[in-house]
C-alpha cells in the first residue's frame, strides 16, 4: 500500500496574500522563499481529528488549525505580543506532551504553538 510521507504544504486563503505572508515571516519567523518553500527543522508532526463542534479551533467556521513547534513558548508569545499580535492569554500544559499557546493571525485563523516536552 502506498502512503503519504509527510506534510507537503499548507495553504491559506487571504484577502491580501502578501500582507499575510509578511505577518507569518515577521511575527513567527517563518522564512519561506518567494515560492512559499520553507525548510523546517526535523521533528514530530501530529495529525489528529476533532469533533465537528469543538471550540478548540476558536471560531466554528475554522475547519483546520495549524500547529507550529517552538523552542521557547514564553519567548514566542512575548515576541508576538510585542508586535501587537492577537495572543490568547491562556497557555496549557499537557504532561509528557508539552506546553501550548495560541495566536490569531490578521485574517482570523487561530494558530497553535507547541513547545514539545
Amino acid at each position: 500500500m502506498e502512503r503519504v510521507l509527510g506534510i507537503g504544504g499548507y495553504f491559506l486563503r487571504a484577502a491580501d496574500p502578501a500582507a499575510l505572508s509578511a505577518w507569518y515571516r515577521d511575527c513567527l519567523g517563518l522564512d519561506a522563499d518567494e515560492n512559499g518553500l520553507w525548510r523546517q527543522e526535523t521533528g514530530m508532526t501530529v495529525f489528529a481529528t476533532f469533533e465537528s463542534d469543538t471550540d478548540y479551533f476558536g471560531s466554528r467556521t475554522q475547519r483546520t488549525m495549524l500547529n507550529f513547534r517552538v523552542r521557547d513558548l514564553d519567548a514566542m508569545l512575548a515576541q508576538l505580543r510585542s508586535k501587537g499580535a492577537d495572543v490568547d492569554e491562556e497557555t496549557q500544559d499537557m504532561e509528557g506532551v508539552g506546553r501550548f499557546g495560541w495566536v490569531t493571525d490578521p485574517d482570523g485563523n487561530r494558530i497553535e504553538l507547541w513547545q514539545p516536552a
